[in-house]
C-alpha cells in the first residue's frame, strides 16, 4: 500500500514543481523572450511606431545598417566610452577601497560622503556636471579664469574629444562608489594569516599589495569590471542630458543612436537592427571576460 502511495506522490511531484515554476517562466517570457522576439521580427520588417510589420524586407535593414554612416561609428563610440569608463571606475574604486579598508580599521571614515555620487540619480548628476562644465559660469571655467585671467573658456562639452572624455569622467565619478563597495567587500574576505606572515617576513606595502592583495582580489576585480562594463554599455542618461550626442555625432553611442532612430525618425525596423548589432557587440566583449572570470574563480 505504501508503495502505491509513494508512486502516486512521485507522479504528482513533477507537476507540483512545474506549477511552482510557472510564475517565473511566465515572467521571463513576458519580460525577456517576448521583447527579444519582437525586436528580431522588427529587424526583418518595415516597421514604424504606428504601423509595425507593414512589410517583410529580409536582410534589407541589415544591409542599410552597414552603409548608414551612423550605426557602425556609434558601436565604436560605445566601446570607446564603456571600456575606459569601466577601467577608470574600477581603478578609482580599488584605490578608495584600499584606503577605506585601512580607515575602517583605524576608525576614521565617513561612508556617506563616499556613497553620495552613487545615490545621485543619473539625470541629476548629468545636470550638475553640465552646469559645472559650462563655458560661461561653469565652476571649472571660473577656476580657469581665476588662475589665468582673459584666457578662452574650455569647451568641455562642445568640442572633440573633450566631450567624450567629460562623459567618461562623469560616469566613472558616479559609479566609483559602486566599485568601492564591491571591492571593499572582497577585501574583507581576504585571509589575515597571509598578511601576518608577510609582516613577519618584512614585506613592504607595495610588495604586500602586488604579491598578496592584488592576486587574491583579482577574481573579484574581474567580476566588478564585468558588471561595470554592462552598466557602461547601457549609458543613455548622461549622453541625453549633457551632450545630446554632440558635438555632431561625437558622443552618439549606440543606445542614443537607437533612441534617435526609434523615437525621432520612428523607424522601428532600423532601430531593431541597430539593437541586434549592439547586442552582438556587447556579447563579443562580455562573453570572453565572463569566461575569464569563471576560470579565475575555479582556480581560486
Amino acid at each position: 500500500m505504501s508503495q502505491v502511495v509513494n508512486a502516486r506522490a512521485d507522479r504528482r511531484h513533477p507537476w507540483t514543481g512545474r506549477a511552482l515554476l510557472a510564475p517565473v517562466t511566465i515572467t521571463i517570457a513576458v519580460v525577456a523572450i517576448y521583447p527579444l522576439a519582437y525586436i528580431v521580427a522588427s529587424a526583418f520588417s518595415e516597421s514604424s511606431l504606428g504601423r509595425p510589420f507593414t512589410d517583410w524586407v529580409g536582410f534589407a535593414n541589415f544591409a542599410a545598417l552597414l552603409s548608414d554612416g551612423v550605426t557602425i561609428p556609434s558601436l565604436g563610440r560605445s566601446l570607446i566610452f564603456a571600456i575606459p569608463s569601466a577601467l577608470l571606475a574600477l581603478v578609482a574604486g580599488l584605490v578608495v577601497a584600499l584606503s577605506l579598508d585601512v580607515a575602517v580599521r583605524s576608525g576614521r571614515v565617513i561612508r556617506v560622503l563616499l556613497l553620495l555620487p552613487l545615490m545621485t540619480p543619473p539625470v541629476m548628476a548629468g545636470v550638475i556636471w553640465k552646469l559645472m562644465l559650462a563655458p560661461t559660469g561653469g565652476l571649472l571655467n571660473n577656476i580657469g579664469q581665476a588662475v589665468a585671467p582673459g584666457s578662452e573658456p574650455a569647451l568641455f562639452l562642445g568640442s572633440s574629444p573633450a566631450a567624450m572624455i567629460s562623459l567618461i569622467v562623469v560616469d566613472a565619478w558616479q559609479w566609483t562608489p559602486f566599485c568601492v563597495l564591491l571591492v571593499f567587500a572582497a577585501l574583507q574576505t581576504l585571509p589575515t594569516e597571509v598578511y601576518e606572515a608577510s609582516q613577519v617576513d618584512g614585506a613592504g606595502v607595495w610588495q604586500t599589495f602586488w604579491r598578496i592583495t592584488f592576486p587574491l582580489v583579482l577574481p573579484s576585480l574581474v567580476t566588478v569590471l564585468l558588471l561595470k562594463l554592462v552598466v557602461s554599455f547601457k549609458v543613455f542618461d548622461l549622453v541625453f542630458i549633457m551632450t545630446s550626442g554632440g558635438p555632431g555625432f561625437d558622443t552618439t553611442v549606440s543606445s542614443f543612436a537607437i533612441y534617435r532612430t526609434a523615437l525621432q525618425t520612428f523607424n522601428v525596423g532600423a532601430a531593431a537592427t541597430q539593437t541586434i548589432a549592439f547586442l552582438v557587440l556587447v556579447t563579443i566583449v562580455i562573453v570572453p571576460l565572463n569566461a575569464v572570470r569563471h576560470r579565475m574563480h575555479r582556480e581560486g
